[in-house]
């Protein structure tokens, strides 16, 4: 008995999860409607500034994108002053992407602003309720986080 109560249990969170998921991708979408970026832009941005530098090839990988869209991607990013190309300090021969300070401030906006959406959903939780949830979402995915490697 206690097996499937687990089960459903942890159908339930799966199925809420998923709910959650869907509504933050569609506000985030209507987000980056209003600022001057798209999503795989943002997605690189949010890559970049967390993993830092990258090449090219690593970007591909981290979006599990061809090299030629991710080519095409920087290349309109670059118009834009959200990033630039540099030769790696190492080795000439490899080229890095480094954001520059309009895509930080783009990124930091949009983020905001998503931060703003969330925490006008959360305003009827108690600080102690918002504090497990954020401990509850921390544990999942320091639990899910290895499959990312």
């Amino acid at each position: 008995m206690r097996e499937l109560e687990e089960r459903s249990t942890v159908e339930e969170i799966e199925k809420h999860l998923r709910k959650v998921d869907y509504i933050i991708r569609r506000k985030g979408r209507e987000i980056l409607s209003d600022s001057s970026i798209t999503i795989p832009q943002f997605t690189a941005l949010q890559i970049l500034i967390n993993k830092g530098d990258m090449t090219i090839g690593e970007l591909s990988k981290s979006m599990a994108l061809a090299c030629s869209t991710i080519t095409d991607l920087i290349d309109r990013m670059e118009k834009a002053e959200l990033v630039v190309r540099k030769k790696d300090e190492k080795d000439k021969r490899v080229v890095r992407i480094e954001v520059l300070p309009k895509g930080y401030e783009i990124l930091e906006k949009v983020l905001n602003k998503r931060i703003d959406f969330l925490s006008s959903k959360l305003v009827d939780f108690g600080y102690e309720e918002k504090v497990r949830l954020g401990a509850g979402l921390k544990a999942l995915y320091d639990a899910m986080k290895d499959e990312l490697r």
